[in-house]
């Protein structure tokens, strides 16, 4: 089960070092394949999104049907296995709502750096005409 929590936390980690490409200045040179490469890659990571509310399924299922440990009934060793459970549900929400803000926002970037390459191509034949 752990696998598929590995493969969110790649993808989100790609979305996130894309974005950060896209968005440093200085780095025009490289800009124009990478817009090519991320224009690529955001089809193919638009699975994430179901795939993270397959997952998110999964931790609401798991948190229905854990067993309480609220009172004395419990071992200490129950009862931090009990906080371990909800600690890592917690750290996996998160993860999930990572890899969506960071493909939302891969999205948007994307679509803003290629309107501003267009307008500036777009000056550029103004400056040209003139």
């Amino acid at each position: 089960m752990a696998l598929e929590w590995v493969v969110l936390g790649y993808a989100a980690a790609a979305e996130a070092i894309m974005l950060i490409f896209l968005t440093l200045p200085g780095l025009d040179a490289l800009r124009k394949g990478l817009i090519t490469v991320t224009k690529g890659l955001l089809k193919p990571f638009l699975s994430v999104v179901p795939f993270c509310l397959f997952l998110l399924m999964d931790i609401y299922w798991k948190y229905e049907t854990r067993p309480t440990c609220e009172s004395d009934s419990c071992s200490p060793t129950e009862h931090l296995r009990h906080q371990k459970s909800i600690m890592k549900s917690e750290r996996n929400a998160l993860l999930i709502a990572s890899a969506l803000i960071f493909y939302w926002l891969l999205y948007s970037v994307t679509g803003l750096v290629v309107k501003i390459d267009q307008l500036n191509k777009r000056i550029e034949k103004l400056k040209a005409q003139d």
